[in-house]
């Protein structure tokens, strides 16, 4: 049968200017693995997570790449399109 496999990421921009970025995946509608960006390393959801656990964390580039995505490309963006949004945002 048909199966799902869903990624959300982002970031946030925090009242006192800082940002938090997250990446997470479900599978069939399920958590199944997320990244804690504060030890870069990834939590299985469950047993059938742990050989994608780590495989990703084998790769170190994997990780660095989210890394740089989510603290430099995602959080400028951000800043970008809020700056876009401040004069309606300020109303």
């Amino acid at each position: 049968g048909a199966h799902t496999w869903q990624r959300m990421l982002g970031c946030d921009l925090l009242e006192d200017g800082s940002t938090r970025g997250y990446e997470q995946y479900a599978y069939d509608g399920k958590d199944f693995i997320a990244l804690d960006m504060d030890t870069m390393t990834f939590t299985a959801a469950d047993a059938g997570a742990q050989i994608t656990k780590r495989k990703w964390e084998e790769d170190g580039t994997f990780t660095e790449q989210l890394k740089h995505y989510l603290n430099n490309t995602c959080t400028e963006w951000l800043r970008k399109y809020v700056s876009y949004g401040q004069p309606v945002l300020e109303r």
